[in-house]
């Protein structure tokens, strides 16, 4: 037998017989507003489940992260492993912070390597131009 479990508002809770609105009833007459796309927890969702603007914005918010890093992450003064590992725990977990929900395509993959070497390149010091085709 399996038991339901049912959403409680701590709000709505009443502290003598522990229990409390468990749902919301909206009026027929109601607007509601219909939404392609929505942004929940840092993650933008669409309707049809496709990840690229889930990937667009967990772009955005690991540059906005590089960004508050820079001084650090551009120091020559610390050694490339330590850079690295402030890389790795900072701007990499915040850029794939819940892609394991995304169903990712080779588009979005290359994005990603894109954004992902550009802040690299940007750490090390090093241009596009330096790349050498020998």
């Amino acid at each position: 037998m399996y038991k339901v479990k049912t959403f409680v508002c701590i709000r709505c809770v009443n502290p003598v017989t522990g229990t409390g609105c468990t749902s919301r009833d909206i009026d027929v007459n109601e607007n509601l507003e219909l939404m392609d796309k929505f942004c929940y927890l840092g993650d933008t969702l669409r309707v049809d489940g496709d990840a690229d603007a889930a990937v667009e914005t967990r772009i955005r918010i690991g540059w906005n992260k590089f960004k508050q890093l820079v001084s650090l992450l551009t120091n020559k003064d610390m050694s490339l492993i330590v850079r690295e590992k402030l890389y790795s725990s900072c701007m990499r977990s915040s850029v794939l912070h819940g892609s394991e929900t995304w169903p990712v395509r080779k588009e979005n993959e290359v994005a990603l390597q894109r954004a992902e070497m550009r802040t690299v390149r940007w750490m090390c010091g090093a241009k596009l131009q330096d790349k050498s085709y020998k």
